[in-house]
């Protein structure tokens, strides 16, 4: 740490005449601890020479000198010393005497110095999230922030100032979650204690608590006073700090605050910013003492204007059509007898679509469905539900897509709640609902007349095209309203950068009621692609599903990070796609890595994209690469044209680049509101304070960079996203209470092997009535709850633990309990090995012992956990379980007999 405990003063020695003299001075006075290098080149900054460092590491034992020889016959004086040893006043005497004065008597009068006094950090803090440093950007670095002629000198007031900012960009400042907090600042003030109540002043005028953790910013002794010609002061030849600021004295008399910064900590653009902060908050110290921290505002209004164009896109592509389906029906009229939608051995082109969804609608117009209603769709996935959603479209109605595997008490919630005139489903066991007509296709097919159908014409871009359903912290699913121009916005935003067009084969991977699936369906057929319609079991089977996109030359591929990593577990090198697009929940950028082994980003684009159903599926574009990937980065990309991103803090405040806060969305994308919930919609969806039109805030936390993209940091609330799905705990913690055998509910996730979207369960710990069952709670709420909503476990326990502010202690847990009703005693035979060995992959998947005859599933499985198994096992040397046989036989005793059926 001697370098960063070291000052430094550099005389630049531009005429060579004076830089030989200099030399033949040093030469002549003998000197050891002064040393002449040759080095390859001039430069602007000497901390960077070996050759320094080198005489920085040496000052405990006195001053060190270096003289630095360039091919020009120019040079640089370089004096160095502890700041300890001397102060910087002595240290440019010496400097100035060893070019002009008795050299052997300046240096002997230091021929004994120690450095004793000399203070400093034992380490360097690790580098802060908000700094964005790079490894690859040198050892040290300085900018410069600009100060008022009269700003004050005193060492209080900027710590002060740093200690404030060091909160804020840390985000202290947001709230107090505990009442106070402290922020820890070098290099004699130790943790400064804060409250966002209190005030400036009160910040000023406490005593630093002396720690034993590294700062991540200090102040140091500046050069207050006006430097001579060609000499520059170095407050430090290492920096002390990720952050080191101190005053100089420019040529021309001002001060100015520098700030050294550590490359790899913090990036130039966020040091630079920080120290224009530091030098803000300062004139406040002693302008305004009474505002308090909360109150500070970090952000003048020029740089608030550049922090909003930071978040901003281009301007976004006018729409040529008002609706979907009159987009759709142009793309027909081009081209009608190009292939849309192939479902096995069906094809069917887009006139003969165009012609059957023209059909629907006039069936469902006899059936007494009129513009602006909601028409329930609950169909698998077919070319039959993509007729259906455009026909309920063409009739100007709005579609409400319902997923088939769903229990019947949800369907019937979300039937009632979006007041659906009629449903079109094959379910014989769809609830029934006063007010709403159930019909299956081939009942409509009685009243239909493609001819008799009345054209909509009353259908704008601003009314509804569909309402998808997502989970709700109260326990009520909500209903997200998108508009038609929102879609159109969408397709024309991307058509062109992702080069979409009819040479073009998708895939309709997703359930229709996950908005991924909006993107699938009308990303490819608006833009004249090929939609080849994925079975459930395809999609649930990474084999078959690469089977299918090799057989169907599939070029766009759309994925969650889930699903793509069942598809990276098998051999992927035949799959055709040239464009990846990744969506639906956070990515962890490693695991592309083995995709661009097979498939070069030369070859094949991945697109990670950030997005939300309330912005219309997709906001942000992030083109990876395999760069990106080995770095782990966390970008999503810039926003889309049309859309644009704020990230603002508790107050409503944009935060600057670098700093987290909530994630806000506005532009083209944001959805008309919540169906029935203009409370909730007046909460999420406000008034947009720098552009025209409604934001939306999305309770995701990011921060800007300062090139303008947008990572993505996780929630700020409890809401999770499993393989794909939104999940809010707290709507499966009421329907749990909802049971009336329930007194007490807590909701955890439990990771499984990693941190990514797939590596987790979902467990349920419960406070019963006497007599209740952890079995059929779980029961109760499979009838009520998606499946990837249902516990994997519920663990019945005395009482909740709880912390001493009254909220649930999580790590006072026990490890889950397995709920599932076990039909045997679950022990192997002695002499079935491989029901043993199945049994114990089974065991380590799901966290708890699973017997023969206990389901996979049942007992908190899924689709992620049984590829995970078939992977597992297939590396233990064991028979591949393909993932169909898990679903056909998922207990343990039902594989081992398909397994031995097959030998």
């Amino acid at each position: 740490m001697a370098a960063a405990l070291s000052h430094a003063v550099r005389v630049r020695l531009s005429d060579p005449a004076r830089a030989e003299e200099v030399e033949q001075r040093i030469v002549s006075a003998g000197l050891r601890r002064v040393h002449i290098v040759d080095v390859p080149d001039s430069t602007d900054d000497v901390r960077t020479v070996p050759a320094v460092r080198t005489a920085a590491a040496g000052t405990a034992h006195g001053p060190q000198g270096v003289l630095l020889r360039h091919p020009d016959g120019t040079a640089d004086l370089v004096v160095v010393a502890a700041h300890g040893q001397c102060g910087q006043t002595e240290l440019r005497c010496l400097a100035a005497d060893m070019t002009e004065g008795d050299v052997t008597a300046a240096w002997n009068g230091f021929a004994s110095g120690a450095a004793d006094g000399a203070r400093g950090p034992s380490a360097v803090a690790d580098a802060p999230g908000w700094g964005l440093g790079d490894s690859s950007g040198g050892d040290v670095g300085t900018v410069w922030a600009a100060l008022p002629a009269d700003v004050s000198q005193d060492g209080t007031g900027w710590r002060t100032a740093l200690a404030l900012t060091l909160a804020y960009y840390d985000g202290h400042t947001a709230d107090e979650a505990d009442g106070a907090g402290e922020t820890v600042v070098g290099t004699d003030a130790g943790a400064v204690a804060l409250r966002v109540s209190g005030t400036i002043g009160e910040v000023h005028g406490r005593r630093p608590t002396p720690v034993d953790r590294p700062a991540l910013a200090g102040i140091l002794p500046g050069s207050t006073e006006e430097p001579r010609a060609g000499e520059e002061y170095l407050p430090c030849v290492a920096p002390v700090f990720p952050l080191t600021l101190s005053l100089a004295r420019g040529q021309d008399g001002r001060l100015r605050l520098r700030c050294d910064h550590l490359p790899g900590h913090v990036s130039p653009e966020i040091a630079g910013q920080f120290a224009r902060h530091v030098a803000q908050v300062h004139g406040l110290v002693t302008a305004a003492p009474q505002l308090t921290v909360a109150e500070v505002e970090f952000l003048d209004s020029g740089e608030r204007e550049r922090v909003v164009r930071l978040g901003m896109s281009a301007a976004p592509r006018a729409a040529t059509a008002r609706t979907v389906h009159e987009a759709f029906a142009r793309v027909a009229a081009a081209a009608p007898d190009a292939v849309a939608v192939r479902e096995d051995d069906i094809e069917l082109t887009y006139a003969e679509v165009d012609q059957a969804a023209a059909w629907w609608a006039a069936a469902l117009q006899a059936r007494g469905v009129r513009p602006g209603d909601r028409v329930g769709v609950c169909l698998d996935r077919s070319a039959e539900l993509v007729l259906a959603l455009l026909g309920v479209l063409k009739a100007g109605a709005t579609y409400v897509p319902l997923d088939p595997a769903h229990p019947a008490e949800r369907l019937a919630r979300t039937t009632d709640d979006a007041a659906l005139r009629l449903v079109v489903t094959r379910l014989a066991g769809f609830p029934r609902r006063a007010g709403c007509r159930v019909l299956t296709p081939d009942e409509l097919d009685s009243d239909g007349d493609p001819f008799t159908a009345l054209p909509d014409e009353s259908t704008g871009a601003d009314d509804t095209a569909y309402v998808i359903y997502t989970s709700g912290s109260t326990g009520r699913p909500k209903g997200v309203a998108v508009p038609h121009g929102n879609v159109l916005s969408l397709i024309g935003a991307t058509r062109e950068d992702f080069a979409l067009g009819p040479d073009d084969v998708w895939t309709q991977f997703h359930s229709s009621a996950f908005d991924f699936s909006v993107w699938e369906i009308w990303g490819c057929l608006l833009t004249g692609g090929c939609l080849v319609i994925v079975p459930f079991i395809t999609s649930r089977d990474p084999e078959l599903f690469r089977d299918l996109l090799v057989e169907h030359g599939v070029t766009v591929l759309n994925q969650t990070p889930s699903a793509l990593s069942h598809l990276l577990a098998v051999d992927h090198t035949d799959v055709p796609a040239r464009l990846v697009v990744l969506g639906g929940e956070p990515l962890d950028a490693g695991m592309l890595l083995p995709w661009f082994e097979k498939h070069p980003e030369e070859r094949c684009r991945v697109v990670n994209m950030f997005g939300i159903t309330e912005t219309t599926v997709h906001v942000t574009a992030q083109t990876m690469s395999r760069e990106l990937a080995a770095g782990g980065s966390r970008s999503v990309g810039a926003p889309l044209p049309g859309w644009h991103v704020y990230v603002m803090d508790a107050a409503g405040r944009l935060v600057p680049p670098g700093v987290v806060g909530e994630i806000h969305v506005g532009g083209s994308g944001v959805a008309a509101g919540y169906v029935n919930r203009p409370d909730l919609t007046a909460r999420q969806f406000l008034p947009d304070p720098y552009r025209e039109g409604r934001m939306y805030r999305s309770g995701d936390r990011g921060r800007l960079r300062p090139d303008g993209a947008l990572e993505h940091l996780g929630r700020i609330d409890s809401q999770v996203k499993l393989r794909g799905f939104r999940i809010e705990p707290d709507e499966i913690r009421s329907v749990l209470l909802e049971d009336p055998s329930v007194l007490a509910a807590a909701m955890v996730v439990r990771r499984t092997g990693g941190d990514g979207p797939a590596d987790g369960l979902l467990d349920a710990y419960v406070v019963l009535t006497g007599g209740g069952d952890p079995a059929a709670v779980r029961e109760r709420a499979a009838s009520v709850l998606p499946d990837y909503m249902v516990p994997a476990t519920v663990t019945e326990l005395v009482a909740l633990p709880l912390t001493t502010s009254g909220k649930v202690d999580v790590t006072l847990l026990p490890a889950p309990a397995r709920t599932g009703r076990t039909a045997s005693d679950g022990t192997p035979t002695a002499d079935d090995e491989l029901a043993s060995r199945i049994q114990e992959v089974w065991t380590e998947l799901l966290g708890v012992h699973i017997g023969l005859d206990d389901d996979f599933f049942a007992s908190g499985g899924n689709s992620a956990l049984a590829l995970r198994g078939s992977v597992s096992m297939r590396a233990r040397g064991l028979p591949t379980v393909r993932l169909q046989q898990f679903y056909r036989h998922p207990t343990i005793r039902g594989v081992v007999a398909a397994l031995k059926a097959t030998v």
